[in-house]
């Protein structure tokens, strides 16, 4: 049984076993370890609400739980619900629970908002006091590695979670044609152009340095042979390096920061939407609303069309 859940319910607790059973199946239907973390302390909060046998489960207790949590933002209580309800489905499959309680518990609308993307300069500085682009002999392995993970997720737009858990064999670098090969949500693949010089030549000495034959791209120092970086690292030490060149950013707006430049240079919605990994153009054309140089240069050449008629 999962080590979290038996620390926190112990492995007589009545739905134990069922929450064991449900992200067995998520691993098994290739969830994200991300996706299942998620899942495992959105479902252990619920129990706080509900420590009776999983076939009297009903609305009365997810209520509870939602209220709860009320003065958490909309879209945590809404994955939060989400949990609960994927939980509700799974087990009405299993028959292990008659009828989906959740049928009667109202969805939660999540205002929209504007992707907060990253400064340029912001970036550069962060990434800069990580270590140049051309590093000096002497600096680790470890520093190598962040500035080119960090950088990875800058110039691909990709999720932290999908860099750190690239593998070698993702990355094709034959000669002027170099790719990866990220893995997002849902099992999706998609295949990103590495079409920034300066980075392709980091990546290649960070890998060259680092000496792996296979496996992790990018791995934990305390298990350097061993296991990915995970994304709560990753974020502890970015948050240091943002500390250290007195930038407040994030991880994820590096991404919003990269969909934002394509935007801004006339790239088209469909193209950026396939580089991001996005479901559909809906979620991607929320950046054109920041894309005021696109806007700008559009009315600017309308308006000498005009003048030269």
């Amino acid at each position: 049984m999962d080590p979290v859940i038996v620390e926190q319910l112990g492995r007589d607790h009545p739905l134990a076993r069922h929450l064991d059973d449900f992200l067995t199946d998520q691993k098994n239907a290739n969830a994200s370890a991300h996706s299942v973390r998620a899942y495992r302390g959105d479902l252990l909060q619920f129990t706080a609400h509900w420590d009776g046998e999983l076939t009297g489960l009903t609305a009365d207790p997810v209520r509870a739980f939602l209220a709860d949590i009320s003065e958490l933002s909309a879209a945590t209580r809404k994955r939060k619900r989400a949990a609960v309800s994927s939980f509700c489905r799974w087990a009405v499959r299993q028959d292990r629970l008659d009828s989906n309680p959740m049928d009667k518990i109202d969805t939660i609308k999540v205002p929209k908002t504007l992707p907060r993307p990253a400064a340029a300069d912001d970036v550069a500085r962060v990434l800069g006091k990580i270590c140049s682009r051309r590093p000096r002999k002497d600096v680790s392995l470890d520093r190598l590695r962040d500035r080119v993970l960090f950088e990875t997720i800058y110039v691909c737009g990709a999720r932290a979670a999908e860099v750190c858990g690239l593998d070698l064999e993702d990355f094709d670098l034959r000669q002027d044609d170099e790719h990866v090969r990220i893995h997002g949500k849902g099992g999706t693949v998609r295949t990103i152009l590495l079409d920034d010089r300066g980075y392709v030549a980091l990546l290649k000495l960070y890998l060259a340095r680092a000496g792996y034959r296979f496996g992790p791209a990018f791995r934990a120092s305390i298990n350097g042979n061993g296991g990915p970086l995970s994304y709560d690292a990753a974020h502890h030490r970015f948050e240091g390096y943002c500390e250290a060149a007195e930038v407040e950013i994030d991880i994820h707006p590096l991404r919003h920061a990269h969909a934002t430049e394509l935007i801004n240079a006339g790239v088209s919605i469909e193209v950026v939407r396939r580089r991001l990994g996005h479901a559909s153009t809906e979620t991607t054309q929320l950046y054109t609303l920041l894309a005021d140089d696109v806007a700008d240069a559009e009315i600017r050449a309308a308006r000498r069309r005009r003048d030269r008629r």
